[in-house]
Formats: structure tokens, sequence, C-alpha cells
């Protein structure tokens, strides 16, 4: 199982002096933040995506590519790649290109983000947003799948005789996963592609992550990919922690009471309870976490965020010592002694994904132009099935 950080680069005032980092200041700050991970044997480090303030990681693939360099085994990703505002065509080079300069250590999330006026600063619909969603992605798998593409949509200037370059590493492109908090679209998106779903739940109580991963699971194995416990999962999280619980809480309320997205709202206490934020001890830590299999099943990767609301730098690193030396051991050790057989422990990697392509015969442009080589379908003339999503999803209570 994969354990790691993610980022959502929030520029915020720490309450206990004041200060505020100013934008250069807190990009070299996730630098270093991604780095230790690295150096403590963290599998994942993941950027989100935004286009406005408070926010500084506007460029996920120049701080990532920058990553590459400077990292040895950590995998990079994206916690958000905004799939409906940016041109599938510059997602498909971009990605591409990170992945052959990380040499396949890399992976992507696919997302909607949580900006509604970034729509029409990049001229889209924000009503559109799942369909924005649906046809973007379509016409992005097809740019990595296919040499040469021919396309015609509703949402982007047609495409006649168009390859991106590069083509992707071994002719097999990236892992995608699919993030949504409430929309069973995007569910139905992820197991209709067989790719990963990553449920970001950290404002979210554990009964609405467990059904909408339920969905995804019965989604998954319709489609033909594997068993519903096959089905590639994530989950997000937060915690704060030190030696005993009472320094955790007094520590990090400050910093709770005044973040910019929870702060002046519910107490500290209302919220660890209703969500998976997780102010205490190590031991509280892992015992919250560990119980999660319970709702959602086994699963592949858990990332947590913990350099939001102003905590220092310093503080940051040493949460990160923490996950890395007394959580992240105790929590691989308890869910691999009860993981299945045949449920994978990791998502794919890239040698992974490059072996079954090579085993089945099929690498990039050697498939039917627009047909998904598991399921025979194509996504672009499917709309329906997002629609009828919505409505199966209806009956899960999302």
């Amino acid at each position: 199982m994969q354990f790691g950080i993610f980022t959502v680069s929030d520029v915020t005032t720490d309450p206990t002096t004041g200060t505020t980092p100013n934008d250069t200041e807190r990009v070299r700050a996730i630098l270093k933040i991604a780095q230790h991970a690295d150096q403590a044997g963290l599998d994942v480090f993941a950027t989100g995506e935004h286009h406005n303030p408070p926010f500084v990681a506007s460029s996920p693939t120049t701080m990532l590519g920058y990553l590459v360099g400077t990292t040895k085994n950590i995998i990079l990703s994206t916690s958000t790649t905004l799939i409906t505002t940016n041109d599938p065509v510059k997602i498909a080079e971009d990605y591409a290109m990170l992945q052959v300069i990380a040499d396949g250590r890399m992976d992507l999330m696919m997302g909607r983000g949580n900006t509604g006026p970034v729509y029409p600063w990049f001229g889209k619909d924000i009503r559109q947003g799942i369909n924005l969603a649906i046809e973007n992605y379509a016409l992005l798998r097809r740019l990595w799948e296919e040499e040469v593409v021919d396309w015609q949509g509703r949402f982007r200037t047609p495409l006649q005789g168009f390859t991106a370059t590069p083509r992707p590493l071994d002719g097999v492109p990236p892992f995608v996963w699919h993030g949504s908090i409430r929309s069973p679209e995007i569910a139905e998106q992820a197991a209709y592609y067989g790719d990963g779903f990553f449920h970001n739940n950290i404002f979210w109580p554990m009964s609405h992550t467990k059904r909408m991963v339920q969905y995804y699971r019965q989604r998954f194995e319709h489609y033909g990919h594997g068993r519903a416990d096959q089905a590639i999962v994530g989950l997000g999280g937060q915690f704060f922690a030190r030696k005993n619980s009472q320094d955790a809480k007094a520590e990090f309320r400050p910093y709770f009471d005044n973040a910019p997205v929870y702060g002046h709202g519910p107490s500290m206490e209302d919220f660890t309870r209703e969500t998976p934020l997780t102010v205490g001890s190590p031991q509280e830590i892992i015992d919250r976490y560990a119980a999660m299999r319970e709702d959602v099943g086994d699963y592949q990767r858990q990332l947590f965020l913990i350099d939001h609301a102003g905590l220092p730098l310093k503080t940051v690193l040493e949460q990160i010592d923490i996950l890395a030396e007394e959580i992240v051991p105790a929590l691989r050790k308890e869910n691999e002694s009860k993981r299945p057989a045949g449920v994978p422990s990791d998502p794919p990697s890239h040698a992974d994904r490059v072996a079954k392509a090579r085993a089945a015969g099929a690498v990039a442009g050697e498939h039917v132009a627009g047909e998904d080589r598991w399921t025979g379908a194509t996504a672009e003339d499917d709309a329906a099935a997002a629609h009828a999503a919505t409505k199966k999803g209806a009956a899960f209570g999302l």
C-alpha cells in the first residue's frame, strides 16, 4: 500500500506568529516538503492545481519536473489536474513529457477543482463541468493511445491528423486517477476505463465516502476490469500528531480555528468526529486510519494533507518524520496482514502496465482508433452512461 502526502499550496498566515510567507517562499517550502518526504521514505508526493490566490500551485508539471531531478524514489503526482478547464492536447503533451523525464515515476489525478470562477477564466461554462470532464478525458485517452487523431467534439476545435508529442513512455500512458468528492458520474468514468478512483474525503463523513467507493467498485466490476474488491482506490486524509494527544490538540488548535477553509466554523472536536481529520498521538492516528478499510475495503493509496493552515515549515517536516517513522509502518503492517489474496496492494506501476500491454499485444497505436482496449466501447459516444450514472448514484444517496 502506498502512503504519501499532498499539498493544496495555500498561502496562509501563521496565527501564532502573524507571519505570512510570500508566494516564492511558499513554493520553495513545498519543494522542500516533497524532497523531505522522499528522504523519509514516503511513497507519494502530490500537488493540486489552482489559478487563484491564496494558492500558488498553478503549474504542477513545472513543480513535478523539478522534483524529478531532486528526488530519488518518491512517486510524483497531481492531486488535481483540471480536466475541465485545461486543453486535453496540452495535458497529453505536458504529462507525457513529465512521464518521459521521470522515467515513469509519476501519475496524475483528474479533477474539476473547487474554485467556480476558474471556468470563465479559461473560457468554459461551469454548468458543463461534468460534460467537459467526460469529453476532454475521452480525447486525452485517444491522444495518448493513437499516433494520429482525427476528432471532433463540442468543447474545442476539431483535430485533423494530429499527433501529440512526445509519445508516452514505452507506448503506455501514465496511470490516471479520477478524483471526486460527490459526483457519481466521475466514479462511473473511473470505472468505465478501469482507472483509479480517489475520494479526497477530508471534509466528509466516512458514511459518504463508503457509498462513493462502493459505487465505483460495483461499476468497475460491471465493466469487466476485475472483481469489485480489485478496483484501485485511494483516500485523502488529515492529521496532526505529537507524542501525546494533549500536546497535539493544544498546538494545532489555533491553526484549525483560523484555517481559511474550516476556521471560525465547527469546533475542532466536532470536525474530527465527523471527518477523517485526526489530532492526537501517533497511535490514535494509526487506529483511526487502520479502521477505514472496514468501510471502503482494501485500498491502495492513502494521502495526507499536512502542510496547510499556516503551519511553519519546521512543523510540517516534523509531521512527515512522525508519519514515516511511526504511523506508516504500523498502518502498512495492519493493512497488508488483512489484505485478501488477489487484491492489489499498490496501484499499477509503469513497469506493470508495460508488461500487461506487451502480454496483451496492445500498446499505443496498435488498437482500433477511439476504442477502449478493454471494453471495446468509445467513451465520447457514451455520454448516456454518465447520465445513467447520476440516476444510479441517487439510489446510493449520492
